[in-house]
């Protein structure tokens, strides 16, 4: 019988103990995963700008690092604090004035109550509306929570990766047992990809914001411009979305007794404006990154169970990078010579 050279033995039990020590880390820095996807985002869009700093103009680079995150940071929350101050005196209104709201929505549904002699308003859908309001409420504080925490491990993370990015790409080409070319590939690929989400998202977002505007034109809101800004800015948004600038315009139209550009307003709002998201977002995907519309949605669907809302951009890249591992899979290993 031929026997199992040594170091194949060990090279197998060298690679099992890799396993089992990679699974224990994954498991318990798995909450992790999001905010290293999203350190990594931000790497592949200033590592260039990184460099320039450090190699033309002689930045330390800590400084060059700190001035990077410092404008990636604003770039982040100026918006979420523009839509902040904007909405509050808005909500400001809705609340001071929520009895007219209320007994104007109720008016305009018992019209319809009367006309095709349905109940809405009963004690059962009452209190059915009530608990999905408390169970909504808590999820919506718990992702943005959530989201904060993620913000902010991220930005630990990159902070690393700016300072040590040379070395970190050295060790990367140095590590992993794959030609040059399949390697040059791969973060071809993902940088790709990476970019590709980055400015997909507020592309998109600015689409919903301009079939918003459609919408305000047409119907006579007022301020338009205002509520474009807004939606453009709440479209980019987990959660919510483009609906924090919608669902508040219905309200105003219900308590200035609008009550039928009101359900415009909603119909509007989920139906058109949700819909231009779904569309522009595959032309985006397969524009820039050249993704099938295929992979963007059950990209989204597994994204979403896995890392949260940031799934949404994170979902995608995993599927492209799955079909990508496939690819340089039979590039180093198949037989067959490329043509």
């Amino acid at each position: 019988m031929n026997s199992i050279p040594n170091n194949a033995i060990r090279q197998v039990l060298l690679l099992i103990i890799i396993l089992l020590i990679g699974y224990v880390l994954f498991m318990y820095l798995k909450t992790f995963l999001p905010a290293f996807l999203g350190a990594y985002t931000l790497y592949v869009l200033m590592r260039k700008y990184m460099f320039i700093l450090q190699g033309k103009h002689k930045w330390n680079r800590n400084l060059a690092a700190a001035v990077l995150m410092l404008l990636s940071f604003l770039i982040i929350m100026v918006p979420i604090l523009i839509l902040a101050n904007m909405m509050t005196s808005r909500i400001a209104w809705a609340i001071n004035h929520s009895s007219e709201i209320l007994n104007s929505i109720k008016d305009f549904i018992a019209q319809y109550e009367r006309r095709y002699e349905i109940q809405v308003f009963t004690d059962d859908n009452i209190k059915r509306i009530s608990a999905m309001g408390a169970e909504t409420l808590p999820k919506i504080l718990g992702a943005t929570f959530e989201t904060l925490t993620t913000i902010l491990i991220m930005y630990f993370i990159l902070y690393f990766m700016l300072v040590d990015g040379r070395k970190m790409e050295s060790l990367f080409y140095e590590w992993v047992p794959l030609k040059d070319e399949n390697i040059l590939l791969l973060r071809r690929e993902l940088n790709l990809l990476v970019n590709s989400n980055a400015i997909g998202i507020p592309l998109i977002a600015l689409i919903q914001g301009i079939v918003a505007l459609i919408g305000y034109f047409l119907l006579g809101v007022d301020k338009p411009i205002f509520w474009f800004v807004i939606t453009c800015i709440a479209a980019m948004m987990p959660v919510v979305g483009a609906s924090l600038a919608y669902i508040p315009l219905s309200i105003v139209f219900f308590a200035n007794g609008a009550s039928g550009k009101g359900i415009i307003m909603l119909i509007y709002g989920f139906v058109v404006i949700g819909l231009s998201d779904n569309l522009f977002r595959f032309w985006l995907q397969k524009r820039l990154g050249d993704v099938h519309p295929l992979i963007t949605v059950f990209g989204v669907i597994i994204g979403v169970n896995m890392f949260g809302f940031i799934g949404l951009i994170f979902g995608p890249i995993l599927i492209s990078l799955f079909l990508l591992m496939i690819k340089i899979y039979a590039n180093e290993f198949s037989p067959r010579t490329p043509h």
